[in-house]
Parts: structure tokens; C-alpha cells; sequence
């Protein structure tokens, strides 16, 4: 198969792309915790990102570039992959572990995804496991773990969430799968479009529709789930999958890590959070598997 003009492009551009995207689901909380604050549930805020993403994405290719929406019926199936299986599952299995387990405990269960991505990496397309991809994995596992919190005690944990949690955590690490097989029909725009042509009309299950109207009644809530749609659905989706057409899934999944990192940054600077010793520790656990896999 001959390689995309996109994935020709140099692989530092393709990591900038990663960690851009990363950065900016690490801001999601901003709008999230506003939304919330408005009267929109965890469930909503999900309905508002893929259907506000796939309205979005859908309207600025019709007048753009309409050759995103062409795709054979036999692809179909990998963007249900990254759409449904990815997107909307992770999401509902996430949130409902946040209900189950403590906050910190949901959150680490999450970041077990880019450990799922190597492995699936290595058997799905032999992409080779070395020292500094493990050791890069170790780190960010554990940045991971000091910045949400996991070691500070007063856990609560269940089987059921525990469950939940590794499910969040495989799903999530499956749009990097599904991605990487569509990827090599598609440009990053087109698989970005067609997985929240997917993701959208599935997340309409989840619609509460006295709960919209309350919450949209407001100009504000406009206003953020404009915020939450552009910065941390559109724009980080398109940056992550542009990278993972030239960087190795598993590369790029632990690169994601960073998300966490800038949240925790985030809570400190927009909302007051305290910054302790272990958030800085795992703060530069992070960097440091990053900077690793430069």
C-alpha cells in the first residue's frame, strides 16, 4: 500500500499532533465541571460531545471537503470500531466506574489502556517491545497513579467497578486499533468524521431530554458545550489520529498519557486544586516516559 501524504510527514510533527491532542482532553474538566455545575448529568455531557462533534465535523466538511464522507461499506466496521466500540462504551464504562470506585481508582483503571495498546501492537502488528517502550510505559503507569491520587488512601473499590474500569480502560485503548486499521484506507479527516458518525446517533441513547432543555435555557451552557465540543472532542480526536497515522499505536497511546498531566495542571491553575508532592512527582514520572519516547 502506498503511503498517504500524511503519513509521510516527519514523526516529530506526529508526536507535536499527539501530545497536542492529549493536552487538550486534559482540559475536557473545565467545561465538564461548568456543565455540571449548569445541571447537566456525566451521561448528558457525553450526548453533548459525540453529537455536538458529529454536527460539527458533518457541517464543516459539507462546505470544505466532501470527500471525507466517501467510504467503502466493507470499512464501515472500523469506524464502528472507534465510533461505538471506543468512543460511546469507554465512556459509559468509565463514568459508571467513577460511581462505583473513588475518582482516583476509575482514573487508573483508564491508563491501563496504553499497556493494552503495546500488547495488542505487538500481536497485531508485531510492532516490537524494547526496554525503553517498557520503561517509558512504567513510568507514565506510575505518573499516572501518584497524579490521580491512588497511593494518597481512602480508596473506595468494588468488583463490579474494578470491572467497569478495565473495560474503560480496553475500550479506550481500541480507537488506537481501530484507528490504525482504517488509517491505512483513510486520512486522518476521514476517520476522525466517520467515527463520530458513529459515536453520535449511538449516543442518543443516553439522551435526557428534560435535562437538555433546563440546562440549554441558558446562553452559558452554549457557550461551554461549544468549548467542550471544538477544544476537547473535534480538535484533540483529528490531532491524536493525524499522529497515529505515523507514529507505532502503542507509541502513541502511552505519549497520551500526558492527559492526566495537564488536568492535574488545570484543577491548580483554573480551580484552586492543591498541588501536592505526589502530583509533582507524578507529574515528571509522566514527562519523563514522554521525553523517553521522543
Amino acid at each position: 500500500m502506498n503511503q498517504t501524504a500524511e503519513q509521510r510527514k516527519s514523526p516529530a510533527g506526529a508526536c507535536a499532533s499527539i501530545l497536542a491532542g492529549a493536552a487538550l482532553w486534559g482540559i475536557i474538566g473545565v467545561w465538564n465541571r461548568k456543565l455540571m455545575d449548569a445541571g447537566l448529568s456525566p451521561t448528558s455531557i457525553v450526548v453533548v460531545r459525540n453529537f455536538g462533534g458529529m454536527v460539527l465535523l458533518a457541517l464543516f466538511f459539507l462546505l470544505r471537503d466532501r470527500r471525507v464522507f466517501r467510504a467503502k461499506r466493507a470499512h464501515l466496521k472500523y469506524f464502528f470500531g472507534t465510533g461505538v466500540v471506543s468512543v460511546l462504551l469507554f465512556t459509559c464504562c468509565y463514568f459508571t466506574c467513577q460511581q462505583l470506585c473513588s475518582l482516583a481508582v476509575a482514573s487508573i483503571l483508564l491508563y491501563t489502556a496504553p499497556a493494552i495498546v503495546v500488547i495488542l501492537s505487538a500481536i497485531l502488528w508485531r510492532e516490537p517491545i524494547t526496554k525503553r517502550k517498557l520503561l517509558a510505559l512504567a513510568l507514565t503507569l506510575v505518573g499516572c497513579a501518584l497524579v490521580c491520587g491512588v497511593f494518597a488512601g481512602d480508596l473506595t473499590v468494588t468488583v463490579p467497578g474494578i470491572l467497569l474500569g478495565l473495560g474503560a480502560g480496553f475500550f479506550y485503548a481500541l480507537y488506537s486499533v481501530f484507528g490504525r486499521y482504517a488509517l491505512a484506507h483513510y486520512d486522518s479527516m476521514t476517520v476522525t468524521v466517520w467515527t463520530f458518525l458513529f459515536a453520535g446517533p449511538a449516543s442518543l441513547v443516553l439522551l435526557r431530554p428534560g435535562e437538555m432543555a433546563a440546562a440549554f435555557a441558558r446562553l452559558s451552557s452554549w457557550v461551554l458545550a461549544a468549548g467542550l465540543v471544538v477544544f476537547s472532542t473535534v480538535l484533540p480526536y483529528l490531532l491524536y489520529t493525524r499522529g497515529l497515522s505515523r507514529v507505532e499505536a502503542g507509541r502513541a497511546s502511552i505519549m497520551a498519557s500526558l492527559e492526566p498531566v495537564v488536568a492535574s495542571l488545570t484543577g491548580a491553575v483554573v480551580f484552586g486544586e492543591p498541588l501536592g508532592l505526589m502530583t509533582a512527582a507524578g507529574i515528571v514520572c509522566v514527562l519523563a516516559g514522554v521525553w523517553i519516547l521522543r
